[in-house]
């Protein structure tokens, strides 16, 4: 059996077990990539060493490079437990990594920066949802589901119980929060008055954040709304993205003292090692090493 007749058969079964978002990218990772490479071979005489001259054959970058073998691992994966294969190749090829790319805390705005960027956009919906995601850590999807219900102001957190993302015919699908938990996130002084701005006159089941017309706001949008590459310019930051605010909420959380496993459930990220990537800790460990040797007695006392 081909690759190709293996995607036609097990195909709706991935399809069902993935968010659409990610279906969507699977399908062109699919069509772009894996099958041109792999979709004519024997499925049981595909090897490592074929998946990695594919991937170092694939155009795009190194994010993308990844979607397509994760979808070639999935479809490989289902062979193996349908014993059409003994065992899935994908998983002991190395992943691509993107060299050139910054870490995340490097993409990360500094206070200074978060006070330019939100003066640097008129007042109004679209400076109100930038806020929410840069003071809270939301992903963008999670902002745009915000409902009104969902907003405790005595008790000042924020509860994030549902997502927006694109479905597979290009409009908005509500589903829970990436990590499927609900999580609660804080609601800062700072972002106080935009929320309250923002929710006045709107009933509980109404979206906080919405656009001048009450539609969603999403990425897309927000940046064509407040000119996103002038935003850029101005705070000469050529590659910022509207996901690096949550970048910066995790940066600052860190400087701030707050604790690794806290930032981890604010964020909601899956793992302790993710949210690590946001502290300094390791870069600043030969300081420490250094305060703390220093500090020893190295010769004996007369």
């Amino acid at each position: 059996m081909t690759l190709d007749a293996w995607h036609a058969r097990y195909w709706s079964t991935i399809d069902v077990g993935v968010r659409p978002a990610t279906a969507r990218a699977y399908d062109v990772a699919w069509r772009k990539r894996v099958k041109p490479w792999l979709g004519h071979r024997k499925i049981e005489t595909i090897t490592v060493g074929d998946i990695e001259q594919a991937i170092n054959g694939w155009d795009g970058s190194a994010s993308t490079r990844n979607d397509a073998l994760s979808m070639l691992s999935r479809l490989l994966d289902g062979a193996a437990r349908a014993h059409v294969i003994a065992g899935n190749p994908a998983r002991l090829v190395r992943r691509p990594r993107d060299e050139r790319a910054q870490s995340v805390r490097s993409r990360a705005l500094s206070v200074s920066e978060v006070r330019i960027m939100l003066d640097a956009v008129e007042a109004g919906p679209y400076r109100a949802y930038l806020a929410a995601l840069v003071y809270t850590g939301m992903r963008a999807g999670e902002a745009s589901a915000l409902r009104v219900e969902d907003i405790d102001v005595p008790g000042r957190v924020i509860h994030v119980r549902r997502n927006f993302s694109m479905g597979r015919s290009g409009t908005m699908i509500e589903q829970s929060p990436k990590s499927h938990k609900e999580r609660t996130v804080p609601l800062p002084q700072a972002l106080l008055l935009y929320v309250e701005d923002a929710v006045t006159g709107k009933r509980r089941s109404d979206l906080a954040f919405s656009g001048p017309r009450g539609g969603v706001l999403n990425p897309s949008n927000v940046r064509r709304a407040v000119d996103w590459d002038a935003l850029r310019r101005k705070l000469d930051r050529p590659e910022l993205r509207i996901h690096d605010l949550r970048h910066t909420l995790a940066t600052l959380l860190f400087d701030a003292g707050a604790a690794a496993n806290d930032v981890q459930a604010i964020l909601g990220h899956s793992s302790l090692q993710v949210t690590e990537r946001y502290s300094r800790a390791r870069a600043d460990v030969a300081l420490r090493a250094n305060s703390a040797l220093d500090s020893l007695k190295w010769t004996e006392e007369s």
